[in-house]
């Protein structure tokens, strides 16, 4: 396909879109708030109603994707994320603004499943595509190097709404290029979409998701976080229920006997659980520790991010010289080694103390981007959207397991220890990156048995002999 390579400039735009907006929004929530004269309730759900909307919707816009095609999708879902990034920037009012951000979380729920599904459709050479998600993966690491130091410089500079506004001249041009490049879209009219599915699906998500943001500030065990948990469970074995009864299931569970495919999502949450978790907290620490400003802090994660970008790019040729078991395993090994040298650091200590550890875990992380790749390449080219999916709740939904058990961790620790407020912290700043270590390391194990012999996949549309049943 001769506009292959510029159709992927505008998969990474949009990605970059979602992947910013995911981020840019914490340093700037000060400004906010004191303009919008908003309540911490207000504050609280101007960052959570995007997220709510984002991890809740995943599975439906992978499934859109399949049964309408990806080109109709990656535009509707590009067009609402656009226009709702302009309604959230010129926001007077906490509702309007929370409404926003929530209709933004349903543009990103369209448009990143389909993006990276669309690069198996536009580029069936395994080496080619390999390469292709590899720049996409390094564009993806940029956006977590340029959203906090954005966020922060935007808010402090001009206004909180520029952050939004941003991405209206974003929006515009990956819509022009994608209009050149992007094939037409393939509708599969044999397939429907599966309503009972996608109903179960969304609520477990939605309810999982709330119960994970509301459940520190609510309390674990009130009746709303408890009953959020139970509508989840249930929601989830309806949903299982659902998807072996059907004759055309939105998620065919027998994909999960797939080492591959189960064994790849399991470590990219565990990926994820340590990025979202040392990107949140480390933040704190560096303002409420080292005493940086927001727009330091968000700084201080630019070496790690960019370092995380190149080796995104690099990793594809890794994986087609050592395969990706070793790859991913080393990434996760670093990605560890990386977060347990952090809580080595302690009071006293300055951003050169921190440089090496993070330089480790960008160095580790971008090492995870042929698990993109293998998971995609696991599953018939027409579940391509659904799979792209599953990848993403599950770093979207681990990623807040991340914050919120590093959070109940660090702050059982943080209550128990002795000493100032100061020392307090640290303690258990200290304590939950030596969990979190731990469980990425877990990781290491799972990518070596699940992904072993696994070389660079066959054109996606078969399954590869050694994708045997678990």
């Amino acid at each position: 396909m001769r506009n292959r390579w510029l159709a992927l400039v505008a998969v990474a735009l949009g990605t970059f879109m979602t992947y910013l907006d995911n981020n840019v929004v914490n340093v700037a929530l000060p400004s906010i708030q004191s303009d919008l004269h908003l309540s911490i309730a207000g504050l609280e759900w101007i960052a959570s109603a995007y997220i709510l909307v984002f991890a809740g919707l995943l599975l439906v816009g992978g499934r859109v994707a399949d049964v309408f095609g990806m080109r109709p999708t990656f535009f509707a879902g590009l067009g609402i994320f656009t226009v709702a990034s302009i309604a959230a920037g010129l926001a007077g009012s906490q509702e309007v603004l929370i409404g926003s951000r929530a209709l933004q979380g349903v543009g990103a729920a369209l448009l990143t499943p389909t993006a990276l599904a669309l690069l198996t459709e536009l580029f069936p050479d395994p080496k080619e595509r390999g390469a292709a998600i590899g720049i996409w993966g390094g564009v993806g690491a940029l956006a977590l190097a340029i959203g906090p130091l954005t966020g922060g410089y935007l808010s402090q500079h001009a206004s909180w709404g520029w952050i939004f506004l941003i991405n209206a001249p974003i929006g515009l041009a990956t819509a022009v290029i994608a209009a050149m490049s992007l094939p037409p879209g393939k509708r599969h009219p044999n397939r429907s979409l599966d309503i009972p599915g996608l109903a179960t699906s969304a609520l477990a998500l939605f309810a999982l998701t709330f119960a994970l943001i509301e459940g520190e500030s609510r309390g674990w065990t009130s009746g709303v976080i408890l009953g959020a948990f139970a509508l989840a469970a249930f929601a989830a074995i309806g949903f299982v229920v659902i998807e072996l009864r059907t004759e055309h299931p939105m998620v065919d569970l027998n994909f999960f006997r797939l080492r591959v495919f189960s064994g790849g999502l399991a470590t990219m949450g565990l990926w994820a659980f340590g990025v979202f978790g040392i990107y949140f907290f480390t933040a704190i620490f560096l303002q409420n520790v080292l005493g940086f400003s927001p727009t330091e802090a968000g700084s201080a994660f630019i070496p790690m991010a960019l370092l995380m970008a190149v080796m995104a790019t690099l990793a594809p040729r890794l994986e087609s010289r050592f395969g990706a078991g070793p790859v991913v395993a080393a990434g996760m090994a670093l990605m560890a080694a990386g977060v347990g040298g952090l809580a080595t650091v302690g009071e006293g200590s300055g951003y050169l103390d921190l440089l090496p550890w993070f330089l480790v875990f960008g160095l580790g992380g971008g090492l995870l981007v042929p698990l993109n790749n293998v998971v995609l390449s696991a599953l018939p080219q027409a579940r391509a959207g659904i799979a792209s999916g599953m990848l993403n709740v599950s770093r979207e939904v681990f990623g807040l397991l991340g914050i919120t058990i590093l959070g109940a961790i660090l702050s059982n620790r943080q209550h128990a220890a002795a000493g100032a407020p100061l020392h307090q912290f640290l303690a258990g700043y200290q304590f939950a990156l030596v969990v979190a270590a731990a469980l990425v390391a877990a990781g290491v194990p799972i990518a070596l048995v699940t992904l072993r012999r696994l070389r660079t996949p066959e054109p996606v549309g078969t399954l590869q002999p050694e994708l045997q049943p678990a």
